[in-house]
């Protein structure tokens, strides 16, 4: 018997008691015989203003192609973004992380209210990856992924530059290391087109771990986005949603705890960024799989770092796809017994499936080490605990920062303070510089420090000092940097009691984050302490603030 495939938007299209429905569908140019067939939304992210949305509706187009060629009604539908690279430093910094949760509701709105049986989502940085797949956990149905893919490497006189390029030139300015025609210089040429941040960067790592996870095609995520291949995976999306709808394969058959373990173990291979904990967890969350940061802590204790990716080592996505893309380095995993092979994919075949068909890594290739011989034995993602972080904390430890640090603290109690304190001179080695009150709802948003953290490195002091914070960190981040600390500072967590001179101790070995004062001068100034009054009053930021959870939960509102 022939599967139903339109088991949703028949409500609409079949319904005799929709008369306006149907009628409203003839005049967005249905044809009768339409009406028989499952309805797809194409959802876009694309959007003019960012480099890694700007060529995404162009995709979509192709996308919607290939599903009508399969015999499908496709609608293509637009929702948000927030450009990360052109926020960071600045107040609207604050919409990213909240951009997540309004595109994820956006998406769930259409398609709840259209009833369309299937749902392909075109995505391409860092918020709007997460949040499709969100929405696809939500809603349920048979759905997949397109990554826009990344951008190309920039240029000026012979050094290869990308989106942190552009930071980094500003500390070097600031410490005079640079000219300000060679800083103005490596601003122009640092993105030199269309694709996400080319670096294992927060938009490579959500890729990669969504391809790994199985909700996107084999090479969505390492193929460049002006790339041939790129073009021939929106090509064949329709014939896969097609695939989907037949065998009625959801996300939650997909998106299994097992699942969640490959997309962890190639997030740590590859030395991803510390956005994937929040995401991660908030993906599991909405298709109600148990993960914590205690999973991650797990998987890094048994997974060795393999990339030798930017922002800490030297090469790009586009790289990595040169020598194989992201399937090559998880059949390499697959080999080593690293991955659960049979858990299903949106290809309709399970991953070792999948895997079976394409080469390996090539040879003599550089950017993936062998498993006995990795960049770091263990992964770079470190869950610290201790008197400063009760709830937990996320440290990146690629194994070139050390694994301990104690310094004197020096505070700030937002990113603006603390960009003012280092183009003034006031961070010095051996310290611990804190940034709080930038948590989720402090900020509110949980903005990433990426500006502050790149200028240091910038100003020579990245391997001299060590940051912690209530914020977060871009993927472009390196150095000793420990961000989500838990209980935040706006709800009274202990970084909100940190005073100048304190002594802080950072030690990944014994996952300890620890303000080294006695328990009573920290109950003392806790029971001085008044929370301060939340920095808006009104709109997406203050309803997000009012309903956000905390990082270690991955700053739900559902």
């Amino acid at each position: 018997m022939k599967p139903k495939l339109n088991k949703y938007s028949a409500i609409y299209t079949q319904n005799p008691n929709q008369p306006a429905s149907q009628a409203m569908l003839y005049g967005a140019g249905l044809q009768e015989e339409d009406f028989d067939k499952a309805q797809i939304g194409v959802g876009s992210t694309g959007y003019e203003g960012n480099t890694c949305n700007m060529h995404l509706d162009a995709l979509a187009d192709n996308i919607k192609a290939g599903v009508k060629a399969q015999d499908l009604v496709a609608f293509r539908f637009n929702t948000i973004g927030v450009s990360d690279g052109i926020t960071n430093g600045t107040d609207g910094m604050r919409y990213s992380l909240v951009s997540r949760e309004v595109i994820a509701d956006s998406i769930e709105t259409i398609v709840g209210a259209h009833y369309y049986d299937g749902l392909v989502m075109v995505a391409g940085c860092d918020k709007n990856m997460p949040a499709s797949v969100m929405a696809m956990a939500r809603l349920n149905r048979p759905s997949l992924m397109v990554y826009g893919g990344t951008i190309a490497a920039g240029n000026y006189e012979g050094r290869p530059l990308n989106i942190v390029s552009a930071f980094e030139a500003w500390g070097e300015a600031n410490a005079g290391k640079i000219t300000p025609e060679a800083f103005k210089q490596i601003v122009k040429h640092a993105c030199p087109g269309p694709g996400a941040c080319g670096g294992m960067y927060t938009a490579n790592t959500m890729a990669a771990a969504i391809e790994a996870l199985g909700m996107a095609l084999p090479y969505s995520s390492s193929a460049p986005a002006l790339s041939p291949e790129k073009q021939q995976e929106c090509a064949q999306v329709g014939k896969h949603i097609h695939e989907l709808l037949v065998q009625d394969l959801k996300p939650s058959d997909i998106m299994t705890k097992e699942a969640f373990e490959n997309a962890l173990t190639v997030i740590i291979a590859l030395g991803g960024s510390t956005n994937a904990v929040l995401h991660m967890i908030a993906l599991a969350q909405e298709i109600g799989v148990a993960l914590s940061l205690n999973d991650f802590q797990r998987m890094s204790d048994k997974t060795p770092l393999l990339a030798d990716m930017k922002p800490s080592g030297r090469y790009l996505m586009e790289d990595l796809h040169a020598i194989g893309g992201t399937p090559a380095l998880m059949k390499m995993l697959l080999k080593a017994g690293r991955l659960h092979g049979h858990c299903r994919t949106v290809t309709g075949r399970t991953l070792a499936e999948n895997l079976a068909q394409v080469p390996d890594l090539a040879e003599g290739q550089t950017l993936i080490r062998p498993l006995e011989q990795p960049v770091k034995a263990t992964g770079h993602l470190q869950i610290l605990y201790g008197n400063l972080a009760p709830n937990g904390a996320v440290a990146k430890i690629t194994g070139k920062e050390g694994e301990y640090f104690e310094g004197e603290a020096i505070v700030f109690d937002s990113e603006q303070a603390l960009n003012e304190g280092l183009q003034a001179g006031l961070i010095k080695p051996g310290q611990v510089v804190v940034i709080r009150y930038v948590g989720p709802k402090g900020a509110p948003g949980m903005p990433e420090m990426l500006k502050p953290t790149a200028a240091i490195v910038g100003a020579g002091l990245g391997d001299k000092v060590a940051l912690i914070t209530d914020g977060r960190f871009s993927g472009g981040t390196h150095g000793f940097v420990v961000g989500h600390i838990t209980p935040e500072a706006q709800v009274g967590g202990p970084l909100a009691l940190v005073q100048n001179g304190d002594r802080i101790i950072i030690d990944v070995r014994g996952r300890k984050l620890s303000l080294q004062i006695g328990e009573e001068t920290l109950a003392t100034r806790q029971k001085a302490w008044q929370s301060p009054p939340l920095k808006v009053q009104k709109g997406v930021l203050y309803k997000y603030a009012q309903n956000v959870n905390s990082a270690d939960k991955g700053c739900t509102t559902s």
